[in-house]
């Protein structure tokens, strides 16, 4: 059997626990070791040290880099540009690769064609067995069926070269991964889909989680101005419910104008269309959950404050990144 491919793994970090875990379970994966480890620090200061000592029999592999708090995207792209070996593959540090991931990491990289540009690990998010699984850890759950998440991706380090790495106006980890992959795409490359498994668990959140989760509607207007908006099928992605968002929030603002206006009919009507949508919206979220009167209260005070935020924040998109030339033609 020829030898594999040599890779360096990057995994950018804020300085969470769970690093420690990543960086053990990578130490405990059999198979031919990384290169390197370049753990990238993103933290805007340099308070408390990263948790490098989980990383057992790699420590001595391992390379720090800091970044200061520029985002996932500048992060990575600060790593993988010291990167000497042919394939970069990029870990998030919530994850946890399973025994054999260095092994088969290794025949996903020995099997791969001179026009593979990257291989997609597969991801697996372990849910509560005793119960129905919260929003939160719902939308965790859908992880597992993304394409070219960067949570564990490996990609050739010639094709990050030809195409420049990871756009930095993507401040979010979010889309700055499918951005990246329909430009490989683009640029010639085939995403292939790997044979390792890599366990994401549902990180620890606080119940307003998904209202900040909002601010990605602005990363789907830069999305849009980049690849067109026909982006989401190429790149695989769930459409979203940004147009009923703006229909509810369209029917919030024009109930009250017509109550304003004095028009208390057209008022009525648009805050009946207001309530439904909303109803609607909270009824998705709530019955395929645990139902416990904390959930259902988290589910009916975020339904409300989601539409319009998700609204604010794509509008703030468009307007900030109308001057962005798209980049034409299919990925």
């Amino acid at each position: 059997m020829t030898a594999a491919p040599a890779y360096t793994v990057v995994v950018p970090t804020i300085g969470r626990r769970c690093l420690a875990e990543c960086l053990r379970a990578l130490a405990e994966a059999g198979g031919p070791a990384p290169h390197e480890v370049i753990v990238v620090d993103d933290r805007p200061g340099t308070e408390g040290e990263l948790p490098l000592t989980a990383a057992g029999p790699l420590l001595d592999r391992i390379r720090i880099l800091r970044t200061g708090g520029k985002g996932p995207a500048a992060a990575r792209n600060a790593g993988w540009r010291t990167v000497e070996t042919p394939w970069t593959v990029f870990l998030d540090d919530d994850v946890q690769v399973l025994t054999d991931w260095s092994r088969l990491l290794a025949d996903d990289l020995r099997q791969a064609g001179e026009g593979t540009g990257g291989i997609q690990g597969q991801l697996r998010v372990p849910l509560p067995p005793d119960r129905r699984p919260t929003d939160w850890e719902r939308t965790t759950k859908g992880l597992e069926n993304a394409a070219w998440a960067t949570a564990d991706m490996a990609y050739r380090t010639a094709a990050l070269a030809r195409v420049g790495g990871f756009d930095e106006r993507f401040p979010r980890a979010f889309r700055e991964d499918a951005d990246l992959a329909l430009r490989i795409r683009r640029a010639g490359w085939f995403l292939v889909r790997g044979r390792r498994v890599t366990r994401h668990p549902v990180r620890p959140a606080h119940w307003w989680a998904s209202l900040p989760a909002q601010r990605g509607n602005a990363d789907d207007a830069l999305m849009n101005r980049l690849h067109g908006r026909d982006w989401w099928a190429r790149a695989q992605a769930p459409r979203g419910r940004l147009p009923r968002h703006l229909l509810v929030t369209g029917a919030a603002f024009a109930g009250a104008g017509c109550a304003l206006a004095g028009r208390h009919r057209a008022a009525a009507v648009c805050a009946g269309l207001w309530t439904l949508g909303t109803a609607e919206f909270a009824l998705a979220r709530i019955l395929p959950g645990p139902r416990t009167a904390r959930e259902i209260a988290v589910m009916l005070g975020t339904s409300v404050l989601i539409p319009p935020l998700a609204v604010r924040h794509w509008l703030h998109g468009v307007v900030r990144h109308r001057h962005v030339r798209p980049l034409g033609g299919a990925g």
